[in-house]
């Protein structure tokens, strides 16, 4: 076999294929999109700026990754796609350029209670193969380490074929060893259960002694009690029998008949298992969570020691380590030792569990340990986790799509980040990041920055080009690009202070503390040195503690900021007191509904394995009310026109006039205050971006009362120029008489502090200590931990 040598040096001729080096987009309308039309370089890196609800996620993931996934759901069968959600085409003319989208956005990992770090990445996977090839003493399959296969035993009668047509009757029994915990079910707690929560022993069922949510005796929980037959309605359950109370509380589910209709009764207690304790308690609605905090008490299984395993999976051990030994151990020591683990049988596996937790100390999560509830996650953490895998992907030519991956950084881990996102682009990939740290802005190939306001004020290119030419623009963005918060002249003094004694949640060492009262407090240091640990474990849950925490707003395309705030109730009833009728009218999810599209305002048209066609209704007009309805006026307007007003609008006409609605008007003026006033009151929370319902929920909590406001990384998905109004918003706080405590990595606002805890001085078991108390001048001045370093840097001491 012979091979050809090439003599000419020259390059070959430039191909047709090599023209394809941009993705073209023209004419996206995307939500409030405005005819946009832009050009973005493949294999570069681009990042989209711009005020938070210009349209940077409108372009970047509603137009260009949305339609990358449909045309490759498109490429698989029929049969394929019917399994599959059916995306609709995005709003634009043309979309051109297009390759294989990879999108790692902020949405936290599933709630789902028996999802943690290692069943969320795979590792547990591998290292239970791992241990059932050479744990010893050898019990089974991998299934025998899993928390989540339980063990079965069956006996009974088999009939095997002998011959033509003989065949034997035998007994046979059956064996598989699961590695689930019998007595929490791979659970890792056990509940139980306060009585006194769920009823109310002085009154009768028919007086409504179930205090359980949604057990209300007007419905159908009240004819299922009364058509059961195991209980007298009226007789108070104090006086209950031992069987009554047992059919009240834990009787299995029964089929019954109640009204000639067959149903199920099924006691309270297996009932609440089911509906609330399997979901996580984290994505419960708050009433539930309330209620199932204050009647449900968890406690560390006594069986497995909150390992979630069996006895069987506990006892078999590589080197002296059982699997839930080595899931309990930081990932960083837990790479060291599969290091140790010499075994060439299993050398592939060795090196492929070897790489995955390599990688979670690369980008920063090496603090964590595999056990970790995948529920318990940051946005940053759930996000950086899901990056993992495509680490040492040899893919090229992707595109990847990043939502603020610096969420959760302190300043010293964003240039780690940084070295991930270029490496990903110098191997071949086209990497689009939506970002509003300056840190991460800076190491663009091309920047386009979106605005130039938000929601109907945005939606437009404001400037593309480099980050030298966006420095230099007239541009929200660019002017803002170099701000540097300077420290302040005085800091206030604390009325108070809020005592922490002992705090050991986690990785915290017998932390002591001092919180001051009355001041804005920041709490500092990096990702994993045991700040939330500290807040959540040892101050939230004190009488006249607020918290607002991160966790994003779950809606349908039905809720909006009216509904979500509480406004629609006081601007219901101001309608219904104007009008003389019921205020169920003016809500579109109840009597007012328009009957066509049952107050959705437009009509789904389901064709299959096609997109889901959405059109306006017809009927309505998309005002998602009864014609008749609509005739009902306060102040000149019906209910559609006051929902289609912004907030600033609505809080002019309700807080004068005929329309004059206090309670309306108190909500509209936090609204305005934490800067949505652009916001129109209707709007779907489906279509509000990340920073906007961080600040709608901060609104919604600041109507609570309590004298300790906790803030969770309250900057997220808030640009520079916001980054003001909410320093603004956190002084009126503190200046009303409140405390606030932020848990913060953006130097604004440490700058802006008036004391500072910093934990550290690392992640994990490095960290865990205060090592810094005391005001942002001092820290500066000292320069003694990773934050004080920074901090310095930033203000240009």
């Amino acid at each position: 076999m012979s091979t050809a040598t090439r003599t000419d040096t020259r390059s070959p001729e430039r191909q047709v294929a090599d023209s394809h080096d941009l993705i073209r987009v023209q004419g996206a309308r995307e939500n409030n999109l405005k005819d946009v039309s832009i050009e973005i370089p493949k294999r570069r890196l681009t990042v989209f700026t711009g005020v938070s609800g210009s349209g940077k996620s409108s372009l970047v993931f509603g137009t260009i990754a949305a339609e990358s996934q449909r045309m490759i759901n498109e490429t698989y069968s029929a049969f394929v796609q019917g399994f599959m959600p059916s995306l609709s085409r995005p709003e634009v003319d043309v979309l051109d350029g297009l390759t294989t989208a990879i999108i790692v956005d902020q949405e936290r990992m599933g709630a789902n209670p028996r999802s943690t770090v290692g069943t969320a990445t795979d590792a547990n996977a591998m290292l239970r193969i791992l241990f059932s090839r050479l744990g010893q003493p050898h019990i089974g399959s991998p299934n025998a380490y899993s928390f989540n296969v339980p063990s079965v035993k069956a006996s009974g009668a088999i009939t095997v074929e002998r011959g033509t047509g003989k065949t034997k009757t035998e007994k046979a029994t059956f064996h598989r060893l699961g590695g689930m915990c019998p007595r929490c079910e791979g659970m890792g707690s056990v509940n139980d259960f306060d009585l006194s929560a769920l009823y109310d022993e002085t009154k009768s069922l028919s007086e409504g002694a179930i205090k359980v949510p949604g057990y209300s005796m007007d419905g159908w929980y009240g004819r299922i009690f009364s058509g059961s037959g195991y209980f007298d309605m009226d007789k108070p359950i104090g006086k209950y029998g031992k069987k009554e109370l047992h059919d009240l509380l834990y009787r299995e589910p029964t089929k019954i008949k109640v009204e000639g209709i067959n149903l199920t009764y099924e006691g309270i207690i297996p009932k609440i298992q089911k509906s609330m304790l399997a979901k996580d308690v984290e994505s419960m609605q708050p009433h539930i969570r309330a209620f199932v905090e204050r009647a449900v008490t968890f406690t560390t299984c006594p069986e497995c020691d909150g390992t979630r395993l069996s006895k069987e999976a506990r006892s078999s051990k590589i080197n002296g380590k059982s699997i839930a030994d080595v899931c309990a151990m930081q990932i960083s020591d837990l790479a060291d030792w599969i290091r140790k683990v010499d075994e060439p049988s299993v050398a592939p596996l060795l090196g492929r569990l070897q790489h995955l937790l390599d990688s979670f100390t690369e980008i920063g999560l090496g603090y964590l340990s595999l056990d970790r509830p995948a529920g318990t996650l940051s946005g940053g953490e759930a996000q950086r986790t899901k990056m993992i895998r495509h680490l040492g992907s040899s893919l090229t030519d992707v595109t990847y799509v990043f939502d603020e991956p610096t969420i959760g950084l302190h300043p010293h881990d964003i240039q780690r980040m940084n070295d991930l996102l270029l490496r990903l682009r110098d191997k071949g990939n086209t990497v689009l990041v939506v970002e509003h740290k300056p840190e991460t802005i800076a190491i663009a190939d091309h920047v386009v920055d979106l605005g130039p306001g938000a929601g109907t004020g945005g939606g437009t290119i404001c400037f593309e080009g480099t980050v030298e030419g966006l420095r230099a623009s007239d541009t929200i963005t660019g002017r803002h690009l170099d701000d540097r918060a300077s420290l302040k002249k005085s800091v206030r003094k604390p009325a108070g202070a809020l005592e922490v004694r002992g705090a050991s949640t986690h990785n915290l060492r017998d932390v002591d503390v001092d919180i001051p009262l009355g001041v804005l407090c920041v709490l500092t240091g990096v990702a994993g040195s045991g700040k939330s640990s500290l807040i959540h474990g040892s101050v939230a849950g004190r009488d006249g503690v607020v918290v607002v925490d991160q966790g994003a707003i779950r809606g349908s395309r039905r809720s909006n900021p009216a509904t979500y705030t509480g406004l629609l109730d006081p601007i219901r009833k101001a309608f219904a007191k104007a009008n003389g009728v019921k205020p169920a009218l003016f809500s579109a999810n109840s009597e007012g509904a328009c009957p066509a599209c049952n107050g959705a305002g437009v009509i789904y048209t389901d064709l299959g394995v096609m997109a889901t066609v959405e059109s306006v209704c017809e009927e309505c007009e998309g005002k998602r009310f009864q014609a008749a309805v609509l005739e009902y006026t306060l102040g000149g307007r019906n209910i559609a026109e006051v929902l289609a007003m912004s907030v600033t609008e609505a809080e002019e006409f309700f807080g004068a006039g005929e329309a004059r609605t206090p309670a309306a008007h108190a909500i509209l003026d936090r609204l305005a205050d934490v800067g949505l006033g652009y916001l129109s009151l209707g709007q779907p929370l489906t279509t509000l971006s990340g920073g906007e319902r961080q600040r709608l929920k901060l609104a919604t909590h600041m109507a609570e009362k309590g004298g300790v406001y906790i803030l969770d990384e309250p900057t997220t998905g808030l640009h520079l120029a916001d980054v003001e109004q909410l320093l603004g918003l956190l002084d009126r706080l503190v200046d009303a008489g409140k405390s606030v405590i932020v848990i913060e990595h953006h130097q604004a606002v440490m700058a802006h502090a008036d004391w500072i805890i910093d934990l550290g001085p690392g992640a994990g078991h490095d960290g865990g200590r205060i090592v810094f108390e005391g005001t942002p001048a001092d820290l500066v001045a000292a320069r003694s931990t990773l934050t004080g370093e920074h901090l310095a840097a930033y203000v240009g001491a």
